[in-house]
């Protein structure tokens, strides 16, 4: 599996969740539901702040 996954932390609420960096559906914030990802065909468009890689591939 190619691919990062990324802690991201939610513009709104400040929730950190860990997000697959090609992620083929749109990933919303599970505490407040604001999108932190949308999908684009290969690398995930990420709408929040990156805090950290938690696993390089």
């Amino acid at each position: 599996m190619a691919g990062n996954f990324h802690r991201v932390a939610c513009g709104d609420c400040e929730n950190e969740q860990v997000v697959f960096g090609k992620a083929s559906s749109t990933v919303s914030c599970a505490v407040c539901g604001t999108t932190l990802a949308t999908p684009t065909g290969g690398e995930a468009t990420l709408h929040g702040e990156i805090v950290e890689t938690v696993e390089a591939r």
